[in-house]
């Protein structure tokens, strides 16, 4: 049972887990918008929000706190000198969830993830 579990599992080892949200966020940061699995995109946003409140203080530390999570230049890059100071005055909800549609090969529910 579930029961107050913290976070969800996503059917991967904590690893994998690990890389796969990292490449999500990398991918969201890059395109701004992605389609992906409800789960995983509930799971992104909470990782993300995390992300982007750190890089709201623009610094030098700001530039290495995003960099350990993500191991990406281009997206650190991004990240704190366009993306975040968007959000200099709102106190998080940095992402909107959209349910799409049913995944025709597994029966997924698909949702698109992007900044608002």
């Amino acid at each position: 049972m579930r029961h107050r579990h913290g976070y969800r599992k996503l059917g991967r080892t904590s690893s994998h887990r690990k890389a796969l949200l990292k490449n999500l966020a990398i991918a969201l940061i890059k395109e701004e918008r992605i389609e992906t699995t409800l789960a995983k995109a509930k799971t992104l946003r909470s990782y993300i929000e995390k992300l982007i409140t750190k890089a709201r203080k623009g610094d030098f530390n700001a530039h290495r706190e995003v960099f350990a999570y993500l191991q990406d230049k281009e997206a650190t890059k991004k990240l704190v000198n366009e993306i975040a100071p968007r959000y200099k005055e709102r106190n998080g909800g940095y992402t909107r969830i959209i349910k799409t549609r049913t995944r025709r090969g597994d029966a997924a529910p698909m949702a698109f993830i992007e900044f608002v």
